[in-house]
């Protein structure tokens, strides 16, 4: 039996376990509460089930690793389908590996409601892993949305002290795309039907919709606009800034590390392979806005002296390399994209974590008042330092393996573009290095600054970040391999993927 539907369910059950859980204690507990230690076990049982699911033995291996399917709405055509290939491993295993320190360092000292925030914590997770998996486009727009809600609440009841318009920002932006998208899927279906006489949502089957230049074209642009949203791209970036700097730590991690790369996923799997064509037509739009995303969001990084805002601007930048590659055209350029993506996960997340981290202590996210922290906390300027040298793509580490890719495929379709997509790399270091000489060594200023470091848990767990980025730098060759997305043309004779059967 395939694990798959159990990961998509199991984070969304736990959460409301640890909900009922909290609602059910009579008085105050001490730290930890027992929705920390369910939504702990939950993430801990989900990383068994991934890792039975990637070492799972199968004597007919194919490009599509995993399948499950059964009937939900027959008459129109809707299934819960679910697929798996490497691309969707990829992403699942950066979702747990960043969901597990967002649960041991950011969500333990909830106080405020813990259950909910625990349930809707978990709930966006089992929203995140049946993006990644769904291969019924109703389905997959159902856990498109079923993502987002949860973060809306999230910001809107845990964030500081502007959430209230961060919040609603992120949803009209978020839910206005997705009513667009909802709107391609439907048109897709139609025309499948009209041309064929048979109503599915089926992700292979739509693949072959014969389509005309014209509509394919809306088409693609009907699922590109609600992806280039979610990834961002300029100029549908603007909830951003605000949504990371007033979400609460977790949820900022989530935000940066995982539900960004959901756009990335939706460029590759729908715009790339549902539209080839008509991607290619506009590549060089997409090329135009990617370059323009990595060096606005560079310069407006250069800008901030607000740690949140800071690392929110730098991951425009970052993503503009995942656009850039996705769109050069080439398997290089793909692969840099994947690499990229996974590697900004692992730096971004991290540093939102080190950030919420410095916030909690002192009470501020502004660098001009923090300063000269590597004297009292060297654990956590240690830790800071390697994350801020990751980001600005020291060779080495993952996120250059991912640049040089992006830069070394574009330089084939457009020297010009890809000689600007390299400045980015300049300013990169600027604010890079701002940001650590702003907070670990400059003088001490103003704001009380913390008598304890960080303890060695905590410092264990961001070192295991950083030695996935250097070995994701060092030896990208493996997670280029594994990570590699299938086409929906490999299909069995019965019209299902040709995937491995356990």
């Amino acid at each position: 039996m395939t694990p798959l539907p159990a990961l998509v369910l199991l984070p969304v059950l736990g959460g409301a376990i640890a909900w009922l859980a909290d609602r059910s204690r009579t008085r105050p507990e001490q730290p930890p509460p027992v929705a920390w230690l369910i939504t702990l076990i939950t993430l801990i049982l989900e990383t068994a089930l991934l890792l039975a699911e990637t070492f799972r033995q199968s004597p007919d291996p194919g490009p599509w690793l995993d399948h499950f399917s059964r009937p939900w709405i027959p008459p129109l055509g809707i299934d819960v389908r679910l697929d798996m290939d490497g691309l969707s491993l990829s992403l699942l295993w950066l979702t747990l590996i960043l969901s597990l320190p967002c649960v041991l360092l950011a969500t333990r000292q909830i106080r405020t409601r813990p259950g909910l925030f625990h349930f809707l914590f978990l709930a966006t997770i089992s929203g995140v892993t049946g993006t990644f998996l769904a291969t019924d486009l109703f389905l997959f727009f159902f856990f498109w949305e079923l993502m987002l809600v949860p973060m809306f609440v999230l910001i809107l009841i845990w964030g500081h002290e502007d959430r209230h318009r961060a919040a609603m920002k992120f949803f009209l932006f978020t839910q206005g795309s997705g009513l667009l998208l909802l709107l391609s899927i439907l048109g897709l279906a139609i025309t499948h039907f009209r041309e064929t006489g048979f109503l599915t949502f089926n992700y292979f089957t739509l693949a072959a919709t014969p389509l005309s230049p014209a509509l394919s074209m809306v088409l693609m642009l009907g699922f590109f606009i609600p992806f280039a949203v979610k990834l961002p791209v300029i100029p549908v970036h603007v909830w951003l800034p605000d949504a990371h700097t007033q979400a609460p730590t977790a949820a900022s991690v989530l935000l940066a590390g995982i539900l960004l790369k959901t756009g990335g996923y939706g460029m590759i799997r729908f715009n790339i392979m549902l539209f080839p064509e008509a991607a290619a037509h506009f590549a060089p739009v997409a090329l135009s806005l990617g370059v323009a995303g990595i060096l606005y969001g560079a310069w407006m990084s250069c800008q901030q002296n607000d740690i949140k805002r800071l690392i929110a601007y730098s991951s425009i930048s970052h993503l503009g390399f995942v656009l850039t590659g996705i769109f050069s055209g080439s398997q290089a350029g793909m692969q840099g994209a994947i690499i990229q993506m996974l590697a900004h996960g692992l730096s971004t997340g991290a540093l939102f974590l080190i950030a919420g981290s410095l916030q909690d202590r002192m009470h501020t996210r502004d660098m001009t008042r923090i300063g000269g922290l590597w004297a009292t906390m060297p654990r956590l300027s240690g830790a800071g330092v390697f994350f801020a040298v990751a980001s600005l793509g020291m060779p080495g580490l993952g996120n250059f393996a991912g640049e040089f890719l992006v830069l070394f495929a574009t330089w084939r379709v457009s020297p010009p573009l890809a000689i600007l997509a390299a400045t980015g790399l300049v300013l990169a270091a600027i604010y890079a290095l701002k940001l650590v000489n702003g907070i670990f060594l400059a003088p001490a200023a103003p704001a009380p600054s913390p008598t304890k470091d960080v303890p060695t848990p905590q410092i264990a767990i961001l070192g295991s970040l950083m030695i996935f980025l250097v070995i994701l730098g060092l030896y990208p060759r493996p997670f280029i391999a594994a990570s590699a997305p299938s086409p929906p043309s490999v299909v069995t004779g019965k019209g299902e993927p040709n995937h491995a059967h356990p």
